[in-house]
């Protein structure tokens, strides 16, 4: 795949998708081996697949005032900005 590759764009397989399924469960069994043998695995990153963007394609979505304000208790009698 290069670089501008979107695998979330394309059509799989039945058998694509087991394949990555099978690709993530053996990576994750790798980490929790390196783990339990005092290493510090790396981040587990789920292979891409079809219909799910990449997170560099995801937009950021931040809260907005209200909902910061709904969350933390410590906001809330905060005078609202114009």
């Amino acid at each position: 795949m290069g670089q501008g590759a979107r695998p979330d764009l394309a059509q799989w397989s039945g058998t694509e998708t087991l394949l990555a399924q099978v690709k993530d469960e053996v990576t994750l069994l790798r980490h929790v081996l390196v783990a339990a043998n005092g290493g510090k695995p790396g981040t587990f990153e789920p292979t891409p697949r079809p219909g799910i963007p990449p997170k560099s394609a995801q937009p950021r979505k931040g809260l907005t005032d209200e909902q910061r304000r709904a969350l933390d208790p410590r906001l809330r009698d905060q005078p609202k900005e114009a």
